[in-house]
C-alpha cells in the first residue's frame, strides 16, 4: 500500500495522483506539484489515503509545498496574461491565413510554456506562427489540436437538458459511447435529439446503460416467437424500465402486452438464470 493524494488542475480535469510525504492534507488545499508539464498548481481533491501500488504508477512525484497566497496570486497574474496571449494568438493566426480555430490558451504555473489549444478540419503546418508567438512572448509555444468534445469541455455551456455540460463540470474522462446505448433506451436516434453540443452522441447515454442491459437480459429479443394463454406470437415491443413485452397474436390479429411475470407463469419464456 502507498499513501497518495489526488490533484485536479481544472475544473472537471482528470484527477492525478502524488506523494503527499508527510503532509496532511484536505480537500480545501491546494498545492504545488511538478508535471510532465513542468511546476503546476492543483487543488487537492482527494485527502491523504492509502491505495494499492498496483492501481497507480510508480514512482510517484512528490508534492513540492502547500500553495500559499503568493501562489495564487500567480495564478490570478497568469489568467491576466493569459487573455492577451489569446487574442495575440488569434491576429497571428490570422496574418499567417491557417485555417484553424484558437479555443483556449494556457500558462503553465512558473509561466515557461504557453499552450494553446486549437481545432482544425485537418493538419496545420503552425511553425511559422509558434516562431512569431516565441519572438513574442519569450518562452516556449505549444499548440495542441484537440477534437470537438475536449472543445466542448473547456468551452462550457447548456445541454437539450437545460442543465451545464457534463463534461464542463464533473466528468473527468471521457467514455465511450455508441448508437446501441441510444438503441437499448428506446430513446429516437434522430442525431439532433441524442447529440450534445459537440456533436457527438451526448455522455448522459452512458449513465443508465448498465441498467438497461442487466433488465434486457429478463426480457425475449424482439422478432422472438413464444406461445401465450392466448396463442402463438411474435414479440414486437418492449418497455424494458416496466418490463412489459408487446406481443403480436398471430390467432387474434392484434397486439397484446404481458408482463415479464406473467409469461414466466405461463412457460412462455423461462426464469433467468441467477448468478
Amino acid at each position: 500500500m502507498v499513501e497518495v493524494i489526488g490533484v485536479r488542475f481544472k475544473q472537471a480535469g482528470k484527477i492525478y495522483y502524488f506523494d503527499p510525504g508527510d503532509l496532511n492534507m484536505t480537500t480545501e488545499d491546494y498545492v504545488i506539484v511538478e508535471t510532465v508539464r513542468g511546476i503546476e498548481f492543483g487543488k487537492v481533491v482527494i485527502a491523504n489515503k492509502k491505495v494499492d501500488e498496483e492501481d497507480v504508477v510508480l514512482p510517484l512525484k512528490k508534492v513540492i509545498r502547500i500553495a500559499d497566497d503568493k501562489d495564487k496570486l500567480t495564478i490570478s497574474e497568469n489568467k491576466d496574461k493569459t487573455e492577451e496571449a489569446y487574442q495575440v494568438c488569434v491576429q497571428k493566426i490570422k496574418e499567417h491565413e491557417l485555417d484553424m480555430n484558437l479555443v483556449d490558451a494556457e500558462f503553465t504555473f512558473d509561466r515557461n510554456k504557453i499552450i494553446f489549444y486549437f481545432t482544425a478540419e485537418g493538419r496545420v503546418d503552425f511553425r511559422e506562427l509558434v516562431k512569431d508567438l516565441a519572438a513574442v512572448f519569450k518562452t516556449r509555444i505549444e499548440l495542441r489540436q484537440i477534437g470537438v468534445r475536449d472543445e466542448a469541455k473547456m468551452l462550457g455551456g447548456i445541454g437539450p437538458c437545460g442543465r451545464m455540460l457534463c463534461c464542463s463540470t464533473f466528468l473527468g474522462d471521457f467514455e465511450p459511447v455508441s448508437i446501441k446505448m441510444a438503441k437499448d433506451q428506446n430513446l429516437s436516434l434522430n442525431p439532433a435529439k441524442i447529440s450534445g453540443l459537440c456533436g457527438r452522441l451526448m455522455c448522459c447515454l452512458k449513465y443508465e446503460n448498465d441498467m438497461y442491459e442487466d433488465a434486457k437480459q429478463e426480457l425475449p429479443d424482439i422478432g422472438e416467437v413464444m406461445t401465450t394463454s392466448n396463442g402463438k406470437g411474435k414479440v414486437v415491443g418492449l418497455n424494458i424500465l416496466e418490463k412489459l413485452v408487446q406481443v403480436e397474436l398471430e390467432e387474434m390479429e392484434r397486439v397484446v402486452e404481458y408482463t415479464i411475470d406473467e409469461l414466466i407463469e405461463e412457460g412462455a419464456i423461462s426464469v433467468p438464470a441467477t448468478e
